[in-house]
């Protein structure tokens, strides 16, 4: 065997990247995955309707979204370490000016504007490319699966923990503590340095330099990647609605807020198990016909919940059910990202499809406290949900989840 330094693999580098790339998403996802936690105490304190907060956090997933394709370049270009850096610290900005919001403006600009470009930047795409390209190619579905988990685990960890702070303190203290938290991503960054698209990869894959504008062309011209692009929409519609809106869902239904925190950290203590095996076996199964499983399934669950009487228990066991499936889609996108076009553009072009996904969490999120607003009832929203997943199935079933010509030498792993 071969022990020379240019094909021995040096595990310390893949390893401590996928670490603090996994605890930076930790913290970056799972806080905000909080929000809906203060939903109804900040409307409730500042007198506003749920349209005005559901709005602040709509404008967060579309700033996120229209961002994430010039962050994914920057990092692409000058490496993820210092976009990671500068975005921690607009989270912390962004948390702190929210912990003392008076009007409805600040509330838009604090969480919607300044947190939601900060995501853009230490939120999946950035973090999933850096440990991209700093592990094997074999491995790589299985790190993204791990890192993605990060998010999982933030939501397990954070809700009740924000939960908890809301009720012995109050909802300005529990921000300002998130802020302190949040802050920890900017030495984390420290970690992701480095690995620009410029200075190549641990893959066998010949990667053939590319211009940006080249890069566009092509997965524009590739109608598998405008079909995984438009399905992640209905990811995004479904996270970002039940997301926001299920603790003010469950409350009108007479369950307490322990009840929704309970629900929200179930989400996410199943989806580490869902994020994990989704990776695991997006290294061994076509990506696209899991995708098209997890959105079939997706729509089942919610018909379920919704045809079924609801009780405690039913809803704790809705909530294990969605939480297998709730990210599991994020390794088998941004997997196929790069199996499709390589990883020299990843953090770009998966930002771009990452857009769509914010776009659809705009819609979910903003028309859902519209049409409470308006009709009193989330029906509309809850059925748009199940009629959209399976709208994203037949999508995924009929990608075209080839390697681009440009590429070759592609192993078989890699188009299975």
């Amino acid at each position: 065997m071969d022990n020379s330094p240019t094909t021995k693999i040096n595990w310390r580098k893949p390893v401590l990247v996928l670490v603090c790339g996994t605890l930076i998403l930790l913290l970056s996802v799972g806080i905000r995955q909080t929000f809906g936690l203060f939903m109804a105490p900040i409307s409730s304190g500042q007198g506003w309707g749920r349209e005005v907060f559901a709005l602040a956090i709509a404008t967060q997933n579309l700033a996120w979204g229209l961002t994430q394709p010039f962050t994914g370049a920057l990092a692409d270009k000058f490496g993820p370490g210092k976009v990671i850096a500068l975005s921690g610290a607009l989270y912390v900005g962004g948390l702190y000016m929210m912990s003392g919001v008076q009007t409805p403006a600040e509330i838009l600009i604090s969480n919607g504007f300044m947190i939601g470009f900060a995501l853009s930047g230490c939120g999946y795409p950035v973090v999933l490319a850096a440990i991209s390209r700093n592990v094997p190619e074999k491995w790589r579905s299985l790190f993204l699966g791990i890192g993605s988990t990060g998010g999982s685990s933030g939501q397990l960890l954070m809700i009740p923990m924000s939960q908890y702070f809301i009720s012995v303190y109050d909802w300005m203290t529990a921000l300002l503590i998130m802020a302190c938290m949040a802050g920890l991503i900017v030495p984390m960054a420290a970690a992701m340095a480095g690995r620009k698209k410029s200075e190549g990869t641990q893959s066998s894959v010949p990667q053939i330099d590319q211009t940006i504008k080249d890069a566009l062309e092509e997965a524009r011209g590739h109608s598998g990647y405008i079909l995984l692009t438009t399905g992640f929409f209905v990811c995004g519609w479904q996270i970002g609605f039940v997301s926001a809106h299920f603790p003010a869902y469950l409350s009108d239904h007479g369950f307490s807020p322990a009840i929704a925190a309970a629900a929200l950290a179930l989400i996410g203590l199943s989806n580490i198990f869902g994020t994990l095996i989704s990776g695991a076996l997006g290294g061994r199964f076509r990506k696209k016909t899991l995708l098209a499983g997890l959105y079939f399934l997706r729509a089942v669950v919610f018909a379920a919940f919704l045809i079924f009487p609801m009780t405690e228990t039913g809803i704790l066991v809705f909530a294990v059910a969605l939480g297998l499936l709730w990210l599991a889609t994020v390794p088998l996108t941004s997997g196929l990202v790069g199996q499709m076009f390589g990883i020299q553009y990843m953090a770009m072009l998966y930002g771009i499809t990452f857009m769509s996904h914010q776009i659809g969490s705009f819609c979910g999120v903003w028309l859902g406290g519209f049409l409470f607003d308006t009709t009193g009832s989330y029906d509309v929203i809850w059925w748009g949900s199940i009629i959209l997943g399976l709208v994203a199935t037949f999508m995924h079933v009929l990608i075209d989840d080839r390697t681009v010509p440009r590429l070759s030498g592609v192993s078989a792993n890699e188009t299975s």
